[in-house]
């Protein structure tokens, strides 16, 4: 069992996951090898909120050209777990 401080890395912020915060769902950057049961939990404890269900997903990390050699690097891989919450409860991650 991980701490759900080093479980969660830190939230995903893009256009797409604006709309879905506005339905209760919330994605985050989480450790490669957490489980959705870990990430559940970490949520939970963290929040102080309900979780109904995880989803996870592994993305690539990107091919990046290097500026003055003609090499390439790679961005890191990554792991995000999209996380619904029960009906009524909200994540106050950017207060407006």
């Amino acid at each position: 069992m991980r701490d759900p401080y080093t479980v969660l890395i830190r939230p995903v912020v893009s256009e797409k996951s604006y709309k879905l915060m506005e339905s209760g769902v919330y994605v985050f950057v989480v450790h490669p090898e957490a489980s959705k049961a870990e990430i559940k939990q970490a949520v939970n404890s963290c929040f102080g909120v309900r979780v109904t269900k995880v989803n996870t997903l592994n993305r690539k990390g990107k091919r990046r050209r290097n500026r003055r050699t003609p090499t390439f690097g790679r961005r890191p891989d990554t792991k995000r777990a999209i996380v619904t919450l029960a009906r009524g409860e909200k994540i106050d991650l950017f207060e407006e």
